[in-house]
């Protein structure tokens, strides 16, 4: 329960975010609000690893390199999302990039890629995201 709580506020935190992060874009720039908002994070990551930080920064040394573009993938995200809010608007962009999350995390699942156990595809996984991508054109439908 208390994953779906997180997984919750994960949303919530993404969607708002994603709509901040436009509005700055709007003001300086698209590639100028990915460096803000990073800029930013990262005055609050700094602060929480002080505060609240349990593990070892040092060990970054020791994790595999190819992981560290994590926070180009970061960057790429903002960048992308604000770019398809600016030309889908927030619902029907969120809920594209929904469909790719779960899409690609399950080939990831499916696969065990980046040493992630491998989790055996069904034949309900598919039909759900099938479902989901038919929901989304129902959503967006003029009516």
């Amino acid at each position: 329960m208390i994953g779906v709580l997180f997984a919750t506020l994960g949303g919530f935190f993404v969607s708002l975010q994603n709509v901040f992060n436009t509005r700055i874009s709007e003001k300086v720039g698209f590639i100028e609000a990915t460096a803000v908002v990073h800029a930013v994070g990262l005055v609050f990551a700094v602060a929480a690893v002080v505060l609240l930080g349990k593990g070892n920064i040092r060990n970054v040394t020791e994790v595999n390199k190819v992981y560290l573009l994590a926070g180009f993938f970061g960057v790429m995200i903002i960048f992308n999302i604000m770019k398809g809010i600016s030309y889908l608007g927030t619902a029907f962009a969120m809920a594209v990039m929904i469909v790719s999350q779960l899409t690609f995390a399950t080939i990831i699942d499916t696969l065990g890629l980046f040493g992630m156990p491998q989790i055996k595809l069904v034949l309900t996984k598919p039909i759900g995201i099938l479902i989901m991508i038919v929901g989304i054109i129902v959503f967006n439908l003029k009516g």
